[in-house]
């Protein structure tokens, strides 16, 4: 078997592991953290993820991402857009802006 045929084969292999595996991703950032009520929000949202929190009118998202992007902005992340959407929704009532999910 040539070097040419072995590396056409691993890139179809490789193309239906990811194809198998990928899912849509949706963001949404949160800002002016400083002006909202909710305190220490990324350990909010991590806790609300592991379980140890529930948030009122929003269902668990067990693959939540949140990274702090700056002082006042954070950004979360997961392929379950109806629950961002509760999760966007219940922010903005406390204060945060939201950018919307992309």
């Amino acid at each position: 078997m040539s070097e040419k045929t072995e590396i056409v084969r691993a890139k179809k292999v490789a193309r239906q592991w990811f194809l198998k595996r990928a899912k849509a991703e949706f963001r949404v950032h949160a800002y002016s953290m400083a002006q909202c009520k909710v305190r220490n929000l990324p350990s909010l949202l991590r806790a609300f993820r592991d379980g140890k929190v529930v948030l009122a009118g929003v269902d668990p998202i067990s693959d939540l991402g949140i990274k702090v992007k700056a002082m006042d902005s954070v950004e979360f992340w997961s392929s379950d857009e109806e629950g961002l959407k509760k999760l966007q929704g219940w922010l903005e009532k406390r204060g945060l802006e939201t950018s919307g999910i992309w």
